[in-house]
């Protein structure tokens, strides 16, 4: 956790030592990074047996929690949208 400290300041720092000169190379350099992190997290994920094997039931809870979530806000803003119209009809 130390060592991620460090690596935040050390960009803080780093950033505002760069920040009057020209960067545009910077976000393309961020950007294959970030492919890069992407690829290795998928390298260190499909070499995990046991993840693989367990897949199927991580899909399905995922799918179960976004239609719930998903379902609770459909939910609460129709909630919300009756209360502001039932408001708005007794103060004409």
């Amino acid at each position: 956790m130390f060592i991620v400290v460090i690596f935040i300041f050390a960009g803080i720092a780093l950033g505002r030592l760069l920040r009057g000169r020209r960067t545009a190379w910077l976000s393309r350099l961020l950007t294959v990074l970030i492919w890069l992190l992407l690829f290795l997290l998928g390298l260190e994920v499909g070499s995990n047996r046991q993840l693989i094997a367990s897949l199927p039931t991580l899909g399905a809870e995922a799918a179960v929690i976004a239609l719930m979530a998903t379902l609770g806000s459909c939910i609460a803003a129709y909630a919300l949208w009756r209360n502001i119209n039932s408001k708005g009809e007794q103060q004409q």
